[in-house]
């Protein structure tokens, strides 16, 4: 993929496949035979669709980080390194599955059918958005995403309650959500998944385990192990490497047949790293508390950067008569053009959809035109299922 020195982090800008980093990518997807089955089984259309996903998740992020050094936008909370947790998790879901993002999961909502100039327009504060230029935070229920809260870990008992009242209408639906390591100590963190673990609940909660809650090591508030944290809750534990697509697609696809037969909730442990701070406004903070040493070791591990190698050496073709090289060169081509035209939609309705401050007490307790509608209205759920880019 193109790299951008201006906005990618250092270690990306350059960065060239490593022989001992895809050895271990490699190997990691034949250490389990579950998953290796899983992911031999994928197609190639489906190999295509997470490498795009995660494209369009990295060049998500870069747009907000110039929109930041442009001045259009104050600040913004990026996702970049740990891609290939939303974008594997999502793509080993249904259609009618649901999803509750946290705003560094943005990959979700697009990865769920959200248009991308949906998701700009959110940042941007327009009127012609779903919190209509109220909250940055953004989610569409029409397509089964959730829009979060800024407080980490509140969508756990949320889609606790929305896996219970999937159950309550007989659908074999999987609600789906994400904590950091830090979220992961929050009362409502225990609350939702204890509830979902005494009731059994479709439930998946991934937690991004990426060393460090905002400035605090995850050593100085948690003495336990993470992959074994489910077990406390009488609930079954999973773990994946986040920075490898297919292992996170693989283990979300365990998780998933777990919950569809009655065996949920189910902790999904992804161990991963953010390269940068906390948001675009302490990228300096962040690189002073972490070790340097920290952001070289993950840095060889560019989630997109081993996929993509992993795809350009694989013996099968992703297209018949086509070098798998120029295929990849070829969907990063159509995703940049697809980012380019959502963020210049969004800007175009900064200029001519702003909110009328006469509305700013209008929809304060109403969900909705219909309060009569339910958010999540019932659908026929089949074997079969895919969202608009899966």
């Amino acid at each position: 993929m193109k790299r951008y020195p201006a906005y990618d982090p250092p270690e990306y800008v350059d960065w060239k496949p490593e022989p001992d980093v895809m050895k271990g990518f490699a190997a990691t997807l034949s250490r389990e035979p579950r998953r290796a089955a899983v992911v031999a089984d994928l197609s190639a259309e489906k190999l295509m669709g997470l490498y795009a996903g995660m494209l369009r998740f990295r060049l998500h992020d870069i747009t907000l980080k110039r929109w930041v050094r442009q001045g259009v936008i104050s600040k913004a909370w990026l996702g970049t390194g740990e891609e290939a947790v939303t974008v594997g998790n999502v793509h080993a879901l249904r259609a009618a599955d649901l999803v509750g993002p946290m705003i560094r999961n943005a990959g979700a909502c697009h990865e769920m059918g959200m248009p991308l100039a949906d998701m700009f327009r959110a940042y941007l504060g327009t009127a012609d958005q779903i919190t209509r230029g109220r909250d940055i935070h953004t989610g569409d229920p029409r397509r089964g995403v959730v829009p979060p809260i800024s407080f980490v870990a509140s969508l756990v008992p949320v889609m606790a309650g929305m896996a219970l009242a999937t159950r309550l209408r007989g659908e074999k639906r999987v609600a789906l959500t994400w904590v950091g390591d830090g979220a992961s100590r929050t009362g409502e963190f225990h609350e939702g998944f204890n509830f979902a673990a005494v009731r059994k609940l479709p439930l998946i909660v991934v937690l991004q385990d990426n060393g460090i809650a905002l400035g605090t090591p995850s050593h100085t508030h948690t003495r336990a192990d993470f992959t074994h944290l489910g077990a406390a809750y009488g609930a079954a534990s999973l773990a994946c490497d986040g920075n490898n697509v297919l292992d996170v697609l693989a283990a979300t696809s365990q998780a998933v047949a777990l919950c569809r037969e009655g065996a949920g909730p189910v902790l999904l442990v992804a161990k991963t790293f953010r390269m940068g701070g906390h948001a675009t406004h302490d990228e300096a903070e962040g690189r002073a508390i972490v070790p340097a040493r920290m952001f070289r070791i993950w840095g060889r591990r560019d989630p997109i950067g081993m996929y993509e190698t992993w795809l350009e050496q694989r013996q099968q073709p992703l297209l018949v008569g086509s070098e798998n090289r120029q295929v990849l060169a070829e969907i990063e081509e159509r995703v940049i053009r697809e980012v380019e035209a959502g963020a210049q939609e969004a800007l175009d309705s900064r200029r001519d959809s702003m909110p009328d401050g006469r509305s700013l007490q209008e929809g304060v307790f109403a969900s909705g035109d219909d309060p009569t509608e339910p958010a999540f209205p019932p659908c026929p759920v089949s074997d079969t299922g895919a969202a608009a880019h899966r």
